[in-house]
């Protein structure tokens, strides 16, 4: 039987599994239509994989579950050894690059990415230094591959998998098409591995869409402050202003029309009659399950309004709940320009280093797409449209509005409100 490799598809690390599958000439079980939206973490799941993160791979007894080890086993039942060097001065060179993906670009490119994502607290010199260290790296690499096809020799290694499997994704992240103009060795060398016949399928048929032009980050909008009420005293009158003495070279300035506001197709739905703004303060101000959600239940428009379920794609990425729970915050924050047409109450469930990011949205329309695209990193999030009339369906609602929300065993530890 076959191992059985499990990930989601598109991942960086499960393409490095699966190219040195390839190369080695090695059959593995794996199901391209596994996703985020599958329920993987299952009590099952984390008995045999404590860890409790992807890819793993089952191999009758042997169960793995960091991608290098699984790339490094699949690699060594193959009939090809070219890729994994029997000489152990060969191999130390070829662990010396896979060390070099993971360290200096997979991670620096992570953690810049994050935090320009919001999923870390930013600050523009931790960025640009991390970034920067990247793009050191990435230059270092380039004078390497000034006089080499390939890292380790003359034909592809596990060295060559490992470097464009990471290189792929910061070419498909942070690193643009004006960092890549300045690597040209690093960019021919991706272009020939991801070319490889063995190799092209799972590289995106050796066209993967890279980024053109570098994300900017998206401060949240800053809150105003409640202005103190002025004492009511008189007014001094003010003194007539001085004449301006006319200049030669003064010229009238021409009137500049003010750009037409852009109107938002919500707007041209058929009015409602629930009332948004109305459900915020019943939310804020009775109790969730005795109050808010009966009133909710009287109220609402179902053919006006529609309720989503939200969920982080990622969550194999989160660490401290604390962080998580900005991360949360940070994607409120780059949704403020859909606050009228939005409600939301998402939380942090579970452990650091063990927690998924879940909750629910109330937005005007049926379409959750107008509403959320305001965000950069709204496809970070996947979306499902619930039905309060299912059973199943009303309970998640109500327990995510009320912050007692369990999914898989992980209670809510911390969540925040869209209002």
């Amino acid at each position: 039987m076959a191992p059985k490799l499990t990930g989601f598809a598109g991942n960086a690390r499960v393409r490095r599994v699966l190219a040195s599958a390839a190369l080695a000439g090695v059959e593995l079980d794996y199901d391209k239509s596994f996703s985020m939206k599958s329920e993987w973490k299952t009590p099952e799941f984390l008995e045999k994989f404590p860890l409790g993160y992807l890819p793993t791979l089952e191999d009758g007894d042997l169960l793995l579950s960091e991608s290098g080890a699984i790339a490094e086993y699949v690699a060594s039942l193959g009939p090809n050894q070219t890729i994994a060097p029997s000489d152990p001065k060969e191999a130390a060179k070829v662990n010396q690059w896979k060390y070099f993906a993971d360290q200096e670009i997979f991670i620096k490119h992570s953690i810049a990415n994050g935090i320009l994502a919001g999923r870390f607290a930013y600050s523009k010199p931790t960025f640009q230094g991390i970034y920067d260290l990247l793009l050191q790296r990435l230059d270092t690499l380039d004078k390497v591959l000034l006089s080499k096809t390939f890292l380790v020799g003359e034909r592809i290694t596990l060295a060559d998998v490992f470097v464009v499997s990471a290189l792929q994704n910061a070419f498909t992240g942070l690193v643009d098409k004006a960092a890549r103009s300045k690597i040209p060795n690093v960019v021919r060398y991706f272009e020939t591995v991801i070319n490889h016949p063995k190799l092209a399928e799972i590289f995106d048929n050796g066209k993967p869409q890279l980024t053109e032009t570098q994300a900017t980050y998206q401060p949240p909008a800053k809150e105003q402050k409640a202005k103190e009420p002025k004492s009511e005293q008189p007014k001094a009158p003010k003194a007539p202003k001085a004449a301006k003495p006319k200049d030669d070279d003064d010229e009238p300035e021409p009137d500049v029309p003010a750009e037409p506001k852009v109107k938002n197709p919500l707007d041209d739905l058929p009015k409602s009659s629930f009332n948004l703004e109305e459900w915020k303060r019943q939310y804020s101000n009775l109790d969730t399950r005795t109050g808010a959600i009966p009133w909710f239940y009287e109220k609402f428009d179902h053919e006006g309004f529609s309720i989503w379920r939200v969920d982080f794609k990622y969550n194999e990425e989160l660490t401290q709940t604390f962080m998580s729970s900005n991360q949360v915050g940070g994607f409120f924050n780059r949704l403020e320009a859909s606050r009228k047409y939005l409600f939301g109450s998402v939380g942090v469930l579970g452990k650091s280093n063990d927690s998924i990011i879940t909750g629910v949205l109330i937005l005007r329309g049926q379409d959750v797409v107008p509403v959320v695209d305001v965000a950069p990193d709204w496809e970070s999030y996947e979306y499902k449209k619930l039905d309060i009339s299912n059973e199943e369906d009303k309970k998640f609602f109500e327990a995510a509005l009320a912050w007692d929300l369990v999914v898989d065993g992980k209670e809510w530890v911390d969540g925040k409100n869209f209002k």
